[in-house]
């Protein structure tokens, strides 16, 4: 197994596509399909099943890529060591961050860490967790910044940067946001879901680990939500509950701007999540990735409580 060989072979499982492989790899197709070809005359065994719908590997090529990119992050990880030994300030970094804190967060931290590492090409990635994960997993994210519960997370590591509240979003008009109770334990007085059960709701997407929050909250209330939309963004419903048609629960996100004619409120169970910086188990973590996380997890902490409110 040569490295060349290895990234055309991985290139090609991920893409499910010769062609789409060789565009992503800057060869031609025939020449990635050459070169396919020459290596499973070599191993005596076809690596993928070729359809219409799609090239999915053999039982032989599951083995073949498993350890395929077992050897690419041996390789990142061995260049990483020497490079840090070596005080190369070189190379590159993929980061992932979720759609919606994405942009805002990297523009914030991105000119500091560029001064200290100015030769470091940063690859950002805006997907959500579950793709953050696979990514990972296949060794092609060095850093991913996800939400979720412990529930969500695969096996690799997560290092937690801090905790975020469920909250509930009501018109304010709603006559029921009178029936807040301020107990001092959280940001916001008190309302119990069950008080706005019979209303409709705005939800986040179904792929989002939020989802799954939020409907593991629900189900404990013993609630089927009447769900008006669904969406992938959290300000897409702020603004909605604003325009008087549903309520909603989401993440009490610092990075949200607030909305006039929406009202907060807190559960009285404080259901949340956690914000964490994941990257594959095992992985060396370079100095030039361990500082960038310490960026992320410094703006989080920074943040004023009012930036919210």
């Amino acid at each position: 197994m040569n490295l060349r060989d290895i990234e055309y072979i991985v290139k090609i499982a991920e893409e499910r596509s010769v062609t789409k492989a060789a565009e992503k790899l800057f060869i031609t197709q025939s020449a990635l399909t050459q070169q396919l070809i020459h290596l499973e005359k070599e191993i005596g065994l076809p690596l993928f099943h070729r359809s219409r719908a799609g090239w999915t590997l053999t039982e032989a090529g599951k083995i073949y890529v498993e350890t395929a990119q077992e050897m690419l992050r041996l390789k990142k990880d061995t260049y990483s060591r020497l490079s840090d030994l070596a005080k190369v300030k070189r190379g590159t970094l993929s980061v992932g961050f979720t759609p919606e804190r994405g942009a805002k967060i990297f523009t914030a931290i991105y000119p500091q860490f560029h001064r200290r590492y100015p030769d470091i090409v940063v690859n950002m990635t805006e997907a959500s967790v579950r793709k953050q994960q696979k990514l990972i997993s296949q060794g092609n994210l060095d850093v991913g910044f996800v939400t979720l519960r412990d529930g969500q997370r695969t096996g690799d590591e997560y290092q937690t940067i801090r905790e975020e509240e469920f909250i509930l979003v009501i018109p304010s008009i709603h006559p029921v946001c009178r029936e807040a109770v301020d107990t001092g334990r959280g940001p916001y007085p008190e309302l119990p879901l069950e008080s706005i059960r019979h209303e409709p709701f705005a939800l986040m997407y179904k792929e989002s680990t939020a989802h799954d929050c939020i409907n593991d909250i629900f189900r404990q209330a013993g609630i089927v939500p009447n769900v008006l939309f669904e969406t992938v963004r959290a300000k897409t419903i702020l603004d909605i509950a604003a325009a008087k048609m549903c309520c909603s629960i989401v993440p009490n996100s610092r990075l949200m701007e607030p909305v006039e004619g929406v009202s907060f409120f807190c559960l009285p169970e404080h259901p949340s999540w956690k914000i964490t910086a994941t990257y594959r188990k095992g992985s060396y973590l370079s100095k030039s990735t361990k500082y960038f996380i310490s960026l992320v997890s410094q703006y989080w902490n920074e943040l004023p409580e009012e930036a919210f409110h």
